[in-house]
């Protein structure tokens, strides 16, 4: 694999736009060596022309003029200056092309104008990250005293005169200059090491696998420094609060109704608390280190191999030269990145592994996520044996001319509305497969933008897998319910086929909610927490994977008013007589009506949530779209059950009302399209996929498919589809719908992470400083 490809995939998606432009330099030498190509041919075709240039040719001695000067021509290439900023002590490099005489030198001018506007703006980002995380980690140190102290005031309550000593990473000075020839800090000025690894000795093939190995491992023990700096406990206490965040129903509602405590009683529960929280902290702090550390050595590696690259095409002897700046530069020789990753090692194995170092760096080190041979056999096997089991169905449909027949409609009409809701929740899962497909193709981080926990999310190959399982496990059961219901005779009422679909569902809830470590119990475990904060709004602080998981409800309520179907099916007894009667029952009516609302009421609860935390009007005019779709969709089941001429107008003007403020928040708002003044017109300034006709493709369908859910209201005569399968096929259509619109949803949220450099999770800490509050204060 060729190191371009490689640079790119290793990239943070989400700093694409901060590494080093390696395809723009490559395009750059390509204009070199073309014009030196044609530059050769040139002087070959006047130099056959003479008897004495072809004795030369053959001697060895034509096209070698530039090495007849001898020796190393390296300092009269290129000349680099350093420019310092007047505003702070950062420094630019400005590289000076000596060779400005020869024919063609504006190519290798512009080379090097490019190679130094990079590596300045890679310092500029490097050196804003370390600050960051600079501050990051003496924020944790506070953290960590405020730990250790309540650890102690747990063990032992009754204590007194008890000082903590400063843990060992409170004592690690750092830098974050630019790195001079005296700095401490620096790696070895040799210019060929990268981090202590041999830059020259590395195959472009074996460069992606360094990168996961580059992480240093400390073997320095906290233990070891003694006489450090000595806090009073007491002191460290009385500073410090539990932070008191609104993660629960219990809380949300203390917190409304004013009754939440700002000092929570110190016990074991808070600590226990506070232990968890913090290692998440510790982790994702990690991670980032792991994540600016893999960035600095890819930079510097993209810089050794284009350099190379131009010595090969210009044959001129320039890398040493400025390799040496690029090492004495920030990102080359800045070593805080090394020492807080040693840092953190040390601290979470001590403090939270109970000083087991497999164990702690097991929890920090990420979890590589293995692809398995036997899920794309089952993906394909599932897959054929679904297409059979559907030629099967219609084949046994077609040969017993079921449809033909007086009771075959009508059995048909009570049998598809349960085995619908199986087919609602593959589509579904198959639309999904697809968009995590794309998602991957398109670099779109959807692991980070959802929450996965790394090393557990499942890949599209995984809910293919899932969703092609159901599938059969669904064809099976309705195959066997046509075959036990024509061999009985449907005349005769047994039962015992009427349960099969009832069964299916106790199979699939029993997966779902199986408390065992089998088929995918992280990714169950998330749905189930998600869908529980959705079911619980506004109870529940909002996260992206909780409003798209409701957003996604909205385009199921067919699948949710299936599981009502259930209820009253089995629960009133309705199989007993083969008859889908629930509408003659009142209380059905009514729910009929309440679960047609639900997923929006919740998308609405949330975003009335939003609006009262962040107070971004935005999401109060997100709460009104929902608004006018309740009452649109309470209007149109109203129409569906009543009926009449004045019902019919309502539920159009209010659908109509409805579907255009859908389809406008749709595609300017989620997808962010339609930008009249944006570089690509009408679309947006950043697109990640090539083909601008996809996203008009995507607007255009997307509003033929919300207009298509106006036919539930419209009612057009189509005599060869019954009304079950009209509407079965219109929620289909919506799911599919849904899908299209999740991608492009996604695409959009990881573009503005893009634009802000957000990688990384923000985890809260569980200390608060009162010195903080005094802190603001003063600075407001």
């Amino acid at each position: 694999m060729k190191f371009g490809k490689i640079f790119k995939k290793q990239m943070v998606p989400e700093w694409v736009e901060a590494y080093m432009d390696y395809n723009g330099l490559k395009r750059i030498l390509k204009q070199i060596r073309s014009y030196k190509h044609s530059k050769l041919t040139r002087v070959a075709s006047r130099v056959s022309q003479q008897a004495e240039a072809l004795h030369r040719s053959f001697s060895g001695l034509s096209f070698h003029h530039r090495n007849s000067e001898g020796g190393d021509i390296e300092d009269q290439v290129i000349k680099i200056d350093t420019v310092q900023q007047d505003d702070d002590s950062r420094k630019l490099y400005k590289t000076k092309f000596l060779k400005k005489s020869e024919e063609g030198s504006e190519f290798e001018e512009s080379f090097f104008k490019k190679l130094d506007e990079n590596l300045n703006e890679v310092n500029r980002f490097y050196r804003e990250k370390v600050e960051e995380v600079l501050e990051e980690a003496a924020l944790l140190d506070k953290q960590m005293d405020a730990l250790i102290a309540l650890r102690v005031k747990v063990q032992k309550p009754d204590a007194s005169n008890l000082n903590l000593e400063k843990h060992p990473s409170d004592k690690v000075v750092v830098d974050v200059d630019d790195g001079s020839d005296d700095s401490t800090m620096r790696t070895p000025g040799n210019a060929d090491v990268v981090h202590g690894i041999d830059r020259t000795s590395i195959p472009e093939e074996e460069a992606s696998h360094i990168v996961t190995d580059i992480v240093p491992v400390s073997g320095t023990d906290g233990d070891e420094e003694e006489g450090g700096d000595k806090q009073d406990l007491h002191e460290i206490l009385e500073r410090v609060k539990m932070n008191d965040a609104l993660e629960s129903p219990i809380s949300t509602l203390k917190g409304f109704f004013g009754d939440s405590k700002d000092d929570e009683p110190i016990s074991k529960k808070g600590l226990k608390k506070a232990e968890e929280q913090l290692r998440l902290v510790f982790s994702e702090f990690y991670q980032k280190l792991r994540r600016l550390k893999e960035y600095s050595f890819m930079n510097l590696l993209a810089f050794s191999k284009i350099m190379k690259k131009y010595e090969k095409i210009a044959s001129r002897n320039a890398s040493r030269n400025y390799m040496k700046i690029v090492d004495n530069s920030l990102i080359g020789s800045s070593d805080e990145v090394n020492r807080l990753l040693e840092r953190v090692e040390v601290t979470f194995v001590k403090h939270f592994s109970s000083g087991n170092r497999r164990e702690g760096m097991k929890c920090l080190r990420p979890k590589v996520k293995r692809e398995r041979h036997r899920v794309t056999f089952f993906s394909g096997f599932f897959s054929g044996c679904s297409i059979a089991l559907i030629v099967a169905v219609v084949f046994k449909i077609e040969s017993r001319k079921l449809m033909e027949k007086d009771y075959g409609t009508a059995y048909m009409a009570n049998i598809i509305p349960l085995y619908s809701l199986f087919g609602y929740i593959i589509l579904h899962m198959l639309m999904y497969s697809a968009n995590i497909y794309f998602w991957r193709l398109y670099r779109v981080n959807y692991t980070f933008i959802f929450g996965f926990k790394q090393g557990t999310e499942l890949g599209y190959r995984e809910v293919f897998m899932v969703s092609t399982g159901l599938a059969v496990l669904a064809f099976i059961c309705f195959l066997l319910n046509l075959q036990f219901d024509m061999d009985w005779k449907m005349k005769a009422h047994n039962t015992l086929p009427e349960v099969i679909p009832l069964g299916l569902v106790t199979i699939v809830l029993f997966i779902l909610f199986c408390p065992f470590n089998i088929i995918y119990r992280s990714s169950r475990v998330f749905f189930l927490r998600s869908l529980l904060h959705c079911v619980c709004a506004p109870l529940y602080e909002v996260t992206l994977p909780d409003f798209f998981l409701a957003d996604q409800l909205t385009s199921q309520v067919q699948a949710i008013r299936s599981l009502e179907l259930f209820i009253c099916y089995y629960g009133l007894g309705e199989y007993m007589q083969r008859q889908e009667k629930c509408h003659s029952h009142g209380v059905y009516n009514v729910f009929y009506f309440v679960v047609g609302v639900i997923p929006y009421w919740l998308r609405f609860l949330q975003c009335i949530r939003r609006l009262c935390e962040e107070k971004d009007s935005v999401h109060g005019y997100n709460a009104l779209k929902y608004m006018l779709t309740i009452i649109a969709v309470i209007i149109r089941t109203a129409f569906e059950l009543r009926k009449g001429r004045n019902w019919m107008i309502m539920a159009l003007v209010s659908s109509g009302v409805a579907i255009c403020m859908n389809t406008f928040w749709d595609i300017v708002i989620d997808w962010g399209l339609l930008r009249r003044h944006s570089k690509n017109p009408y679309l947006r300034d950043k697109l990640l996929v090539p083909h601008k006709s996809v996203y008009f493709g995507a607007m255009v369908v997307n509003v033929i498919l919300r207009v298509a859910w106006m036919q539930l209201v419209l009612e057009f005569n189509l005599k060869s589809l019954h009304k079950v399968a009209v509407s079965t096929i219109i929620s289909c259509l919506e799911i599919v719908r849904r899908g299209i619109w999740s991608f492009f949803r996604l695409e959009n949220e990881h573009l503005n992470n893009v634009g802000k450099y957000r990688a990384f999770k923000s985890v809260p800490h569980p200390f608060h400083y009162y010195d903080d509050d005094e802190t603001d204060d003063k600075d407001d």
